[in-house]
């Protein structure tokens, strides 16, 4: 069967608006449930409320797997994406970004219901972020908006672990294992958040022992699924279920099993360290695009660190720097 696309990404489609804050205002906001360097479910209501709070904006698209399609795209690789908008002028934003960037989008907007999904990034002068989400149409996938025909030419289906806070989302992500299973292609996940795993450990679990050929997790995610306290432990627990995983470190880099293969990668510092929000996102496309060329595990892996690096370097997750030009 002829490959089209090297990689399909499945997930939230978001529109990110971030602003800088102080840690003061994180702490002021916990009583809303507001968790520092962690994502958080918010309502409409909610969304409106905090956005009035927050300082000058700077407003992208976004979502977990969309920003890592935008790098994919960045490397050079040819890519796809699947994930739900409404149709109004967020979700048209949306659209145009995704396509501009060279990225395939063709999944029909919710015509009638919630709007548009925004997530409200808070960047402490530290570079942390902490996320604040309201889904919105993302919630909105259905099983019907997987397309067989871009899942079976594409060479690895990224999922999104974000997409799991919704049930019928979470239907589309297993007819996605499925399909990908059907036509002998391979599946990656990412974890996404460890209050993500909290809330679906027992689904990923099964997914990884089923479907998951690649593994994408943080030291606190991995432990958090496999409820091993130390990281490389519980990397080595996961290893068995999968082809390939992956485990970042932040500054200490990346870690790599494929069978009894480990590889452990750099990171590369940059210049100037301004937001880390996306660089798991980065790490992931610049990996898979390694991997959709072929390349040595540790090649992936740097590539991964170079992507991730980018990324930190500015605000916003998406690159900003062609990343097929720092190669």
């Amino acid at each position: 069967m002829t490959t089209q696309y090297g990689l399909i990404a499945i997930g939230n489609a978001i529109v990110d608006i971030l602003a800088q804050t102080t840690e003061e205002f994180i702490t002021s906001q916990a009583a809303f449930g507001m968790n520092r360097g962690a994502m958080s479910l918010i309502d409409e209501k909610r969304a409106a409320e905090l956005y009035n709070l927050m300082g000058p904006t700077t407003e992208m698209s976004g979502g977990s797997a969309g920003n890592t399609m935008a790098a994919y795209a960045s490397f050079g690789g040819k890519g796809a994406y699947i994930g739900k908008v409404a149709n109004d002028q967020f979700g048209k934003v949306f659209a145009h970004d995704t396509r501009a960037i060279g990225v395939h989008f063709d999944t029909p907007p919710l015509m009638d219901g919630p709007a548009t999904a925004q997530c409200l990034i808070l960047v402490t002068p530290d570079a942390q972020r902490t996320m604040n989400t309201f889904l919105g149409a993302s919630t909105r996938l259905k099983s019907e908006d997987i397309n067989e025909d871009l899942i079976a030419n594409s060479q690895i289906t990224y999922l999104e672990g974000y997409l799991f806070d919704d049930d019928q989302a979470k239907a589309a992500f297993i007819k996605a294992a499925e399909l990908v299973k059907k036509h002998g292609r391979k599946l990656s996940l990412t974890l996404s958040d460890p209050f993500c795993v909290v809330r679906h450990r027992d689904d990923f679990l099964k997914l990884v022992e089923n479907y998951v050929d690649i593994l994408f997790a943080n030291e606190e995610e991995i432990k958090e699924l496999t409820q091993i306290s130390d990281a490389d432990e519980a990397h080595r627990s996961i290893a068995q279920h999968c082809d390939i995983s992956i485990v970042t470190k932040g500054k200490d880099g990346s870690s790599v099993i494929r069978g009894t293969e480990t590889a452990h990668i750099q990171a590369i510092t940059p210049e100037q360290l301004v937001d880390t929000t996306g660089a798991g996102d980065a790490y992931a496309a610049g990996f898979l695009f390694g991997l959709t060329e072929n390349k040595p595990l540790t090649e992936c892996g740097r590539l991964g660190s170079l992507a991730a690096s980018e990324a930190i370097s500015h605000m916003g997750p998406r690159p900003i720097t062609p990343l097929k030009s720092m190669i």
